[in-house]
């Protein structure tokens, strides 16, 4: 039986008829829900599934690590038989740091190459503008990245943090351990900084912390002389950041060159993991914090391997970071679901999600089949001068996920 599930969409108008008039492979379409069959063939020895990263525009400094692990979860599984007995066969896009881009790839790859499922998107302006496309089409999106939350559909699985299991977590982090009193916000300017912030200034209300300033640039800007003036003027006991994707470089140039430090003032950033660091810049970012629930220090021996086999494919000086680690876990998610479903199916691999588990590198995860989201444990980051992350605060276990933040007073109204 289908679970109904309320969709939050700040997608562009364009964007969302684009994904409301189109119709799953074969078929028309009626209201809200496709009427026709999928056009997935399973007769041969071969299942399609669908890569949609950016592999250019200002996100590819960020996303293509993540088409690597996908990759490389696509070898394991195919090295161990596949699944249900047919090898993988990917069929990859570029989505080109374009919302549009990936709307249009997104209907590509499920009408025309036929996939079993999609896995990919990185800003929440992307996932927003795929998520009518899944939707109306009734397929399958696995999404790896933090995001925002306040938002949960029956066609996407989100393998990376809900607010509760990253914000919240950093924001306790700063008010408890950094004893910060303020703080200043800084974001590019889209739907995920934009929502973040709103939380972030309910929780800072309800907490006695004070908000000095809010900033955003757009995706991809370079210029944060204004921002950085604003920022050091302020004063704040720290600096909030969401801005994504090669913006950042820019910024924490800005930031070191006007005397701002991590000592002084900390910036505690929830779209910086390691394969960011040599971009920015170690010398600019040791010391500072980050916010996420994997990075490549953690001591495991799933982790190890994982790591190991990465540099493997990748080069020695190949680095692993949280994104990439919750793409490559999506992948052997979704092999489970299907196992357990014994069916490729869409609507079987939802009915079998829930309580399907992983021992990812992160750790053992978990499906929630009502929400869609895994269960993570938070942690906190430090950059260290050889430009990895170690863990300085941890959350002890997993968050279970909590997209509506219904648990949490201060958000109820």
């Amino acid at each position: 039986m289908r679970t109904k599930f309320s969709s939050r969409l700040l997608a562009a108008s364009s964007v969302l008829a684009l994904g409301m008039t189109a119709t799953a492979c074969g078929g028309a379409k009626t209201g809200d829900t496709a009427t026709s069959e999928s056009c997935v063939d399973t007769s041969g020895d071969t299942i399609k599934i669908g890569f949609l990263n950016s592999l250019s525009g200002t996100m590819a400094i960020s996303e293509t690590t993540v088409f690597k692990s996908l990759s490389m979860a696509a070898e394991e599984i195919n090295a161990d038989g596949g699944v249900l007995g047919k090898k993988l066969e990917i069929v990859s896009e570029d989505g080109q740091s374009e919302p549009t881009v990936f709307a249009e790839k997104a209907t590509k790859l499920i009408q025309d190459d036929c996939v079993a499922a999609v896995f990919g998107g990185w800003t929440s302006s992307s996932r927003k503008a795929m998520l009518p496309v899944f939707e109306g089409n009734d397929a399958l999106l696995f999404y790896p990245v933090q995001y925002e939350g306040l938002e949960s559909s029956h066609n996407i699985f989100y393998t990376g943090a809900t607010t509760n299991q990253q914000i919240i977590p950093a924001l306790d982090f700063l008010k408890q351990e950094k004893k910060i009193e303020s703080i200043f916000l800084v974001g590019s300017d889209y739907v995920f900084p934009r929502t973040a912030n709103k939380i972030i200034k309910q929780y800072a209300a309800a907490n006695g912390i004070e908000v000095l300033g809010e900033e955003y640039q757009p995706l991809g800007s370079t210029d944060f002389g204004t921002v950085v003036d604003k920022v050091k003027a302020a004063g704040a006991d720290a600096v909030f950041n969401t801005l994504n994707g090669d913006s950042n470089v820019a910024f924490f140039k800005e930031y070191k060159g006007k005397g701002l430090t991590a000592s002084a003032m900390p910036v505690l950033s929830v779209s910086i993991a390691e394969e960011e660091v040599p971009g920015v810049g170690v010398g600019n970012l040791e010391g500072q914090y980050t916010a996420w629930n994997y990075y490549q220090t953690i001591d495991s021996p799933a982790n190890q391997k994982f790591v190991t086999d990465f540099k493997a494919a990748n080069g020695a000086k190949a680095v692993t970071s949280d994104p990439m680690e919750a793409a490559y876990t999506s992948l052997h998610l979704w092999k489970g679901m299907v196992e357990k479903a014994d069916s490729f199916a869409v609507e079987d691999v939802i009915d079998a999600s829930d309580g399907v588990t992983y021992d990812a590198p992160e750790g053992t995860v978990a499906v929630d089949g009502e929400n869609h989201h895994i269960a993570k444990t938070a942690l906190i980051g430090q950059v260290n001068s050889e430009g990895l992350i170690d863990t300085v605060w941890s959350s002890d276990k997993p968050i279970e996920p909590d997209p509506y933040l219904k648990s949490y007073d201060w958000w109820k109204n």
